[in-house]
């Protein structure tokens, strides 16, 4: 019996892009597949390591490997599969969900079977488009074991209790087979409630409002992922996820103006939608090297409805409006990954062809005197965007020595773009990409990776039609002439161990984007997403552990993140130099945690903060945030009846819930100030409880 890897894409299917396959140890006495030995200069963390935390999954061991944290991940919107983005794999090979987070698969490993995790350097993993540090979870698995995690809770405003999320996971292998099927529910309860103050341009109050939100939302999934191994290294995947989508939002609101009747608005808002994602690849030796083929369809329908009306304390009748709308997106992807050995180096050949899809269906209503909706004209919200992207790659990677690696990536990028409807065009498109990557090692307790990249982006295909926003009175005009921005990208990353005292990563990135997306004025007086030009941004991150045992705090940890973002580009609508409309500018998130020695208790606390960019439209501009700092309390038992339940309190500090905005009645930068808006709405405390087991 030969080391099987199973590759847990819970929602989707394993689409392994390590080139060729690594030799395996044979099974152990008891029948347990055996690992392989540990990579040659990796830094290993073996399970000893993490008994302190009672850890139940290769997440809760990931999470507390001293200063890494995940990233990246095909869950990040980004163009059919590609390189490699994120920053695990599992016995060598890399998570590939579409449809998942790295963190969600990682929760499917049951700790009991990790036999270790390595601390890589991404160049020299064989998996092109990986660098700097990469984990590598190491595990086998040998007849069958479940895991479970039950989260509920509740916040005393504005929200129903939060009573059915969590997952149950049943992990194992039969034979030459192994297989996974997880039932899940990802959700979540939130509101807010408190004043709104409408005021003109002289600061005098036109209206006073009072206004709450309360939403939730349910995504139940079940998934399936199956491995058989044919021997001779041949290894196949089958992989199948189906789920649906709720999302429900209610906000009324009572405004009083200065003068004039009282107005009571009830807006509500609904999506649901199935999901579902069918993937398999085979790989298998072929002349000197190792030839993988993937297949992969996947496909997402929503259903959307917004109803906003407004009455009025003086008996006239009510107005409002309803919007629906209905979108079935969906992507198919066939690819081929060709790896062998030369020249002490491994290079990979890849091609891939993926056609993306959205078919757009909209109806915009008016509420008529009789109290009836009346349909209006809305043409330009119906239609279809198709993309037909063909790709190929070529990648080197080598150790040149002990202490310096690289990795080089070529790449032609062909493609297509067709609208259909009232806007119909077609655009086709060549692209080169591609990235060089280099690290020094000259320690075992420092490193140094730099990465140069050229990167296409992937188009949101909402942005190619038109859309309304009934809550804050916008409509965003569809741009049948939208290309996807590319960038030039340069990335340092330095990791540092620091001892007993734990470790620092210091990263630093340059981006400078052609064809930037933002919002951009139409010529019919509108607005729409558009390419506005060049833009850059330079990304500033530290994540650092740091250990309290060598002052005497034993079993102590602090665990922080702090980004800083410096960014530029030039306001379409009033030529000024701004940041992106909505990206992050800064953020930091502080956690300590004390496992008590000798004891099963554990408590801890946190502080978090992020600080959301301002948006700029040719009507408005403004900002959407909340904070300023969110701070929680936790406590935790590791073996309650042989379960982990930990209790939660959030937002100690009373964070709250802010829009600040400016309106104009024409356009931007000649328009004189219609009103501004400032809500301030209360959140209030947040508890949580969460249940997990092994079975």
């Amino acid at each position: 019996m030969t080391f099987r890897r199973l590759t847990l894409a819970a929602s989707t299917f394993a689409l392994a892009a390590a080139a060729g396959a690594p030799a395996f140890a044979q099974d152990d006495e008891e029948g347990v597949p055996a690992a392989p030995a540990p990579t040659a200069g990796a830094q290993v963390f073996e399970p000893p390591f993490f008994a302190q935390f009672a850890p139940r999954n290769a997440l809760d061991m990931v999470n507390r490997i001293p200063g890494f944290s995940i990233s990246g991940g095909n869950d990040q919107g980004q163009r059919g599969l590609g390189q490699a983005t994120q920053n695990v794999i599992v016995n060598g090979e890399r998570f590939s969900s579409k449809s998942e987070s790295v963190r969600d698969q990682l929760r499917r490993i049951p700790a009991a079977d990790v036999v270790r995790i390595e601390i890589l350097d991404g160049n020299a993993t064989s998996i092109p488009g990986l660098t700097g540090q990469v984990a590598n979870v190491v595990y086998t698995t040998s007849g069958a074991s479940g895991q479970f995690r039950w989260v509920t809770g509740f916040r005393p405003h504005n929200t129903e209790a939060q009573l059915y999320g969590g997952e149950i996971s049943v992990t194992g292998s039969s034979g030459k087979l192994d297989y996974s099927v997880s039932l899940s529910n990802d959700n979540n309860r939130f509101g807010a409630d408190g004043p709104v103050l409408i005021t003109d341009g002289e600061g005098a109050l036109i209206e006073e409002q009072y206004s709450k939100f309360s939403g939730k939302f349910d995504n139940p999934k079940l998934s399936t992922t199956f491995a058989y191994d044919f021997g001779g290294n041949v290894l196949a995947n089958l992989n199948l996820s189906y789920g649906e989508d709720f999302f429900w939002r209610r906000e009324p609101e009572i405004a009083t103006p200065v003068s004039g009747p009282v107005r009571t608005r009830d807006s509500r808002a609904h999506e649901d939608g199935p999901q579902y994602e069918i993937g398999g690849d085979l790989q298998f030796p072929l002349g000197p090297g190792t030839m993988k083929l993937i297949g992969l369809e996947r496909y997402e329908r929503d259903n959307f409805s917004a109803t906003l009306v407004d009455s009025f304390s003086d008996g006239r009748a009510a107005t409002g409006f309803r919007f629906e709308q209905t979108n079935g997106a969906g992507e198919r992807i066939g690819r081929f990954e060709y790896g062998w050995k030369l020249w002490d180096a491994d290079w990979q050949l890849s091609g891939e062809a993926a056609f993306n899809r959205l078919d757009r269906r909209s109806n915009l209503f008016e509420l008529a005197p009789n109290g009836e909706f009346r349909q209006l004209a809305f043409p330009q919200g119906n239609g279809g965007v198709t993309e037909d992207r063909y790709e190929t790659s070529l990648s080197f990677s080598r150790s040149i020595s002990k202490t310096l690696s690289v990795q080089l990536i070529g790449a032609m990028e062909f493609s297509k773009i067709e609208q259909t409807g009232s806007a119909a065009n077609s655009r086709s498109f060549k692209r080169p990409k591609g990235s060089f990557a280099a690290t020094w090692k000259p320690s075992d307790d420092f490193d140094v990776s730099v990465t140069v990249a050229r990167r296409v982006s992937q188009l949101s295909f909402g942005d190619f039609l038109a859309s309304v926003s009934l809550n804050d009175d916008n409509e965003n005009g569809g741009n049948n002439e939208l290309v996807p921005y590319q960038s030039w990208n340069v990335e340092l990353e330095a990791n540092k161990k620091l001892g007993p005292w734990g470790s620092i990563k210091l990263q630093a990135r340059q981006a400078w984007f052609q064809d930037f997306i933002d919002y951009f004025p139409l010529a019919n007086g509108g607005e729409a997403r558009g390419n506005i030009g060049d833009a850059k941004r330079l990304h500033l991150q530290a994540n650092a552990t740091i250990n309290l045992d060598p002052i005497g705090f034993k079993g102590a940890r602090i665990d922080a993140e702090v980004v800083k973002r410096f960014m530029s580009v030039t306001d379409p609508f009033t030529g000024l130099d701004r940041p992106f409309s909505y990206d992050q500018e800064g953020s930091f998130d502080i956690d300590f945690r004390h496992d008590i020695p000798s004891s099963d208790w554990a408590w801890g606390a946190n502080l978090s903060h992020y600080d959301q960019a301002p948006y700029s439209r040719r009507y408005e501009n403004g900002r959407e945030w909340e904070g300023p700092v969110f701070g929680s309390l936790f406590i935790e038992h590791k073996d309650v009846l042989g379960l982990t339940v930990q209790a939660r309190a959030s937002n100690l500090l009373g964070a709250r819930n802010y829009w600040r905005r400016t309106v104009y009645d024409s356009p931007r930068p000649d328009g004189d100030v219609l009103f501004h808006e400032y809500q301030d709405r209360r959140i209030g405390p947040i508890f949580r409880l969460t249940v997990s087991g092994d079975f």
